[in-house]
């Protein structure tokens, strides 16, 4: 199976007030491994970032004006995203403005959920974690993800301790059903080999055991005045 952790920066908060893409991280699993492959541009946005996101990125205006339009790295993106399961924390924030990038780049099927699958971590922590903080950061303490070197978001870096959190959130769901068909295959094969060599044992009632149940049938089918169905089976 091949994932892509996916995170990217933008200009703001609101796609829908016109705020873009400056940065796209990915990371690549395949069977829950990192390959070592990844996607990684910063972007010109051809618009000013907002106050917020240049303190919590550290990108500034300057900085970007050499870096390349998304519609330059659009194919690129596409060919490293296609067919695999994108995995992202508040997924549809990403998408959004992903989705948007894409639309103004022309490219046909603009709708990133129709090339892709989709997981969102955040669902998943909060399914796991119900009324505690589910950031990246706080997920990153709660579980044993060293993010001591966060002193800034960045989407590649953020990508990477996404990958972390996504691996500790779903470990042991191999166990639960996850695993790859042969081996469940092979599973079930020796479980039916077992039930044909195992002859299951029969333990048969005492006759002090068959004196008491006798009595308690006599008992029932007198409260019953003769509608004891056990005695008319025994009797036939």
């Amino acid at each position: 199976m091949r994932q892509i952790i996916l995170d990217t920066e933008t200009t703001g908060l609101e796609v829908q007030r016109g705020h873009r893409v400056i940065e796209i991280g990915c990371v690549e699993l395949v069977q829950r491994r990192p390959t070592g492959r990844t996607f990684h541009h910063y972007l010109n946005p051809d618009r000013a970032i907002d106050e917020g996101a240049r303190a919590v990125t550290g990108i500034s205006d300057e900085f970007l004006l050499d870096k390349p339009r998304f519609g330059e790295v659009a194919a690129e993106f596409l060919e490293f995203v296609d067919g695999a399961e994108v995995i992202a924390h508040n997924a549809s924030f990403d998408i959004g403005f992903l989705d948007a990038e894409l639309g103004r780049a022309g490219i046909e099927n603009a709708r990133l959920r129709e090339r892709v699958s989709v997981l969102d971590t955040l669902a998943l922590a909060r399914e796991k974690f119900p009324g505690q903080r589910n950031g990246l950061d706080a997920l990153c303490k709660r579980l044993g993800v060293d993010s001591s070197h966060r002193e800034m978001h960045g989407a590649l870096l953020d990508a990477n301790l996404l990958a972390d959190v996504y691996l500790a959130l779903t470990a042991g769901q191999g166990h639960l059903g996850f695993a790859n068909e042969s081996a469940s295959a092979q599973t079930h094969v020796a479980a039916v080999d077992m039930l044909i060599l195992v002859r299951p044992r029969v333990l048969r009632a005492l006759d002090a055991e068959l004196v008491l149940h006798a009595a308690r049938l006599d008992a029932i089918d007198k409260a019953s005045r003769g509608a004891c169905v056990w005695k008319r089976l025994a009797a036939d």
